[in-house]
């Protein structure tokens, strides 16, 4: 495997304290995590005690003053390889926090940023809803600006942290001149009139809560809105490449760990007398998955440096997020296969990832809607 060359020490060093905390802290309590359908909160402060959330927010605020997303890929790689599956980190690191550390003004930070960097607030971001999917342009969810307060009606699904968020922003549509005027409105669990479904019950990742949410005339200050009201909807599209290379990252090491299991199962399993590597038909297909990886993993590096440097494009996210979790679904496909009916048992690690793989195709933008984004690029520069 050619040595990647985007890391230095101190990116190494991060990796194998976040490495070693998983361990420690994540990887004895799968199961567990999963019977229970979340993730515990004495987990999370012990992840913001580590430094390892909100770490973009600066230090006078709880964080590190770290701004580059090579820390936030090692995040999302050693959770694929650990497989404690989950959304938590990327949600807080990689999709809530910039918003907070972007958009928010200095008095929102203050009230949310240290507790959000400490672990002990638990963030969600409510997006989606239930006729919409992909398309959040055309969300309902209203928020009526009344005086000092905006008034928020509606529903948000497929919610990460939907159950266990204590800050959540929702994405409301505050007009009706444009399509496209839309407010982020944070608002804080215990507010009237927002209540939550219950815990959706989904085929993988089983460990991450996931809720419907609903808002009846839920009252929130006009200094809870994130960003400029009318405007929420340009900052969602500037924050989405970075959503959509987060997944893809997740896509590409996973596919590695699924190769890695492949690998040593084929060391150890005999068929016919022969160990199973020895097959021409198993060497070629191990050959042919790791070939795929490493090119994929090539094009992320280069988006990982691309998104530091404020220059990788939406069509670029969306084309690496398609690529890489397809690679990743199929490689997971391909490596179960060689397990037999051993890879169909949830005991085997393989069969976990094989189900928690099959979301990525469809969250962040299912994969179709990217290949539109990345088809329209082409026509229009063409």
């Amino acid at each position: 495997m050619p040595a990647r060359r985007i890391f230095t020490e101190e990116h190494v060093a991060f990796r194998n304290a976040f490495r070693d905390f998983l361990e420690a802290e994540a990887v004895p309590h799968v199961a567990k995590w999963e019977a229970a359908g979340r993730v515990p909160a004495e987990f999370w402060r012990s992840a913001g005690a580590h430094g390892f959330i909100g770490f973009e927010a600066s230090e006078d605020l709880g964080g590190l003053g770290i701004s580059d997303f090579r820390f936030n890929a090692i995040i999302a790689e050693e959770i694929a390889d650990s497989g404690t599956a989950g959304d938590s980190f990327a949600m807080a690191n990689d999709i809530v926090g910039p918003y907070l550390f972007d958009y928010a003004t200095p008095e929102q930070q203050r009230r949310w940023v240290p507790e959000f960097a400490s672990g002990e607030t638990v963030a969600a971001i409510a997006m989606t809803e239930p006729g919409t999917g992909s398309d959040l342009a055309r969300i309902t969810t209203t928020g009526r600006i009344d005086g000092d307060s905006i008034v928020i009606n509606g529903s948000k699904t497929f919610i990460t942290n939907g159950l266990t968020a204590d800050l959540v922003l929702v994405l409301v549509r505050s007009g009706t001149s444009s399509r496209a005027e839309m407010t982020l409105v944070a608002v804080e669990a215990g507010t009237p009139g927002f209540t939550r479904g219950p815990a959706l019950h989904k085929i993988g990742r089983k460990a991450q809560d996931t809720s419907e949410l609903f808002f009846d005339d839920v009252r929130v200050p006009l200094a809870n809105v994130v960003g400029e009201v009318g405007r929420a909807f340009d900052n969602v599209k500037r924050n989405l490449p970075r959503e959509r290379l987060s997944i893809a990252i997740y896509g590409v090491a996973s596919a590695r760990r699924a190769l890695r299991l492949a690998m040593e199962h084929a060391s150890q399993r005999t068929t016919f007398g022969t160990p199973l590597r020895e097959h021409q038909v198993v060497l070629h297909q191990l050959a042919e998955m790791h070939t795929a990886i490493e090119v994929a993993q090539s094009h992320i590096d280069a988006c990982i440096m691309a998104l530091n440097d404020g220059e990788l494009s939406p069509e670029d996210a969306s084309g690496a997020k398609y690529w890489a979790t397809d690679l990743e679904f199929q490689t997971i496909d391909r490596a179960l296969q060689l397990f037999g009916g051993y890879g169909y048992m949830e005991e085997y690690p393989i069969a976990r990832m094989w189900r928690d793989a099959r979301v990525q195709r469809i969250y962040g933008g299912a994969n179709d809607i990217m290949r539109d984004i990345v088809g329209r690029a082409l026509i229009r520069g063409s």
